[in-house]
């Protein structure tokens, strides 16, 4: 049997996790010069991260680095356990390629090892729904290999739609030029976004009301869904409750028999969206392009 590795950035509830046996490794995050681990809501008070962000405090991000992820996976190679582990985009992020370094030095040690690494080219839960994929593929029993293949070869059809409330986070994070933030918010455009196949954000579509954006996710979504009767999707939001379930009721009214998950976007993500983003994530019948 295999060991299934993934990074706090999948944004699925710890116990999750823990009831499907997959083992992750924290993102760092710093608030009012206090570094905390993002350890998906075991410890972590995210209500009360939520109410500093809302109070005007900027977060910042720290990546795994490579002596993090050569502890996280020595004891599996220690052990002789093969490992998949699925990562952050390293579009978004030097993480994956920390992973990739700490393999490298972890093999030259282990040459017999069984390291495998997915660079899932997603964020949040469009990270934590190929996650969830693999559990289900890891108890249908298919081989560690097969399955990496299989995410590598399958992860641009995962669809990433989302929007945020605020424009400034996305600048501070240099994802948004400052005139495009300033100019954005004394309009009131709501940026339709999604991830690019280099797993870069890129802004899709520009609209005008936040009703009109959160519609824009279930268009989107529906449009592009790979299976009609019963697809799973995931809605993740930054303390927006009341849109998240808003877009649940109207995907439900077009797919009675969806399976849908509510998340809550992390510590990480959520110190580059800020409160309000909004995003509905599953996998589509077509490869982002």
């Amino acid at each position: 049997m295999y060991q299934l590795l993934t990074d706090s950035t999948v944004d699925l509830p710890y116990q999750m996790l823990k009831d499907n046996n997959v083992h992750f490794v924290s993102m760092n995050v710093t608030i009012d010069n206090q570094e905390s681990s993002d350890d998906l809501g075991h410890h972590f008070d995210l209500a009360n991260f939520y109410r500093q962000i809302g109070n005007g405090v900027m977060p910042t991000t720290a990546q795994i680095n490579i002596g993090q992820f050569i502890e996280f996976f020595k004891p599996y190679v220690q052990a002789h356990t093969p490992i998949l582990y699925l990562g952050f985009s390293s579009g978004l992020s030097g993480t994956f390629n920390n992973a990739r370094q700490a393999k490298d030095m972890l093999m030259q040690d282990f040459p017999e090892a069984e390291i495998y690494l997915v660079d899932s080219l997603a964020a949040c839960c469009g990270e934590g729904l190929m996650l969830l994929d693999a559990v289900d593929k890891r108890d249908a029993g298919m081989p560690i290999d097969q399955l990496a293949n299989w995410l590598t070869e399958n992860r641009l059809y995962y669809q990433q739609w989302f929007t945020v409330d605020d424009l400034k986070y996305l600048y501070h994070g240099g994802r948004v030029s400052r005139t495009s933030a300033t100019v954005g918010s004394l309009l009131q455009i709501k940026p339709v976004m999604d991830v690019d196949p280099l797993g870069h954000l890129r802004p899709v579509q520009k609209v005008r009301s936040r009703r009109r954006s959160l519609t824009t996710l279930v268009t989107n979504t529906i449009t592009n869904l790979r299976n009609q009767d019963n697809p799973r999707i995931i809605i993740a939001t930054s303390d927006a409750d009341d849109a998240a379930q808003a877009i649940r009721e109207k995907l439900l009214a077009k797919l009675p028999k969806a399976e849908i998950l509510l998340s809550n976007i992390g510590p990480t993500i959520s110190s580059h969206t800020g409160l309000g983003c909004v995003a509905v994530f599953s996998f589509g019948k077509t490869k982002r392009e």
